[in-house]
């Protein structure tokens, strides 16, 4: 029995080591996408353009329209946490984007020729989107108090939003990869991105609830991961909102579709250069 331990021991070393290794690479992969950032964060104010005014101009009118039921909680409240997971997707899905102008730049290559593990390259991008995510986190939350929109501001709320935000970042991201590595074209992606980004909005519980939509929009709207963001985070950032999934369904659901998108972008990745 002993001797069944210590030769178990190296694997679980091993194991763990590996880890560590891909942790390392994927903190220093994030780290060098966060710099792009900080020499340039105009890019986080242009965003916070949209938001604003899909709030302060869409959401103040439809306000006074009465047949859309939200509940206890107004329509300007029930649509920010919507408005929040917009702006993330619509931050994501263009992040391929910047990969394509990597890949002529010859940036990929030289990833690709480093000892980097593949899955260390796709998280370390879906770490710092998920960055980038809670920054738009953090505009909204501003939005509403200037709105005087009732905020839940318990810290474990509050961890849950961000949580949440910084994962939805992570799975857009990952899926705008995978378009990337298909079509490897700058052009083509634009026409794509536009494409998908309306659909994913529009047939997701983000500006109204699923219950009023019709049956074949319903079962669309099931199958959106843009749905379960939204829902977990209209349960935990606003007074009166709840989930309507319940939150370990909807981070459940989240994180066995990032799992799934990373290692297809992983396994696409190096298609980057053919």
């Amino acid at each position: 029995m002993t001797s069944a331990r210590l030769a178990a021991q190296p694997a679980a070393w091993a194991d763990s080591s590996v880890v560590v290794e891909v942790w390392r690479e994927t903190m220093a992969i994030a780290d060098v996408e966060l710099r792009k950032l900080f020499r340039d964060p105009t890019e986080l104010f242009t965003r916070a353009v949209q938001p604003v005014l899909w709030l302060v101009v869409f959401g103040q009118v439809f306000s006074r329209v009465r047949g859309i039921p939200t509940g206890n909680v107004s329509y300007l409240a029930f649509m920010t946490p919507g408005i929040l997971a917009q702006s993330v997707l619509f931050a994501a899905i263009f992040y391929g984007i910047a990969v394509i102008w990597e890949r002529d730049l010859g940036i990929v290559h030289k990833l690709l020729v480093s000892p980097a593990k593949r899955i260390s390259l796709v998280l370390g991008k879906a770490v710092s989107a998920g960055f980038r995510g809670v920054m738009q986190a953090i505009i909204i939350y501003l939005i509403a108090i200037a709105l005087r929109i009732a905020i839940r501001w318990q810290p474990l709320d509050i961890f849950a939003v961000l949580a949440g935000v910084a994962l939805g970042s992570a799975i857009f991201a990952t899926f705008s990869l995978i378009i990337a590595c298909i079509v490897k074209s700058r052009e083509r992606f634009m026409g794509i991105g536009q494409v998908l980004t309306m659909p994913l909005f529009f047939a997701s519980n983000a500006i109204y609830p699923i219950a009023i939509m019709p049956g074949w929009l319903k079962v669309v709207a099931l199958v959106n991961p843009l749905t379960y963001l939204v829902d977990a985070l209209r349960g935990q950032m606003i007074v009166g909102g709840e989930s309507v999934h319940g939150y370990a369904s909807d981070f459940g659901i989240m994180i066995v579709i990032f799992i799934v998108l990373s290692a297809i972008a992983a396994r696409l990745y190096p298609t980057l250069l053919r």
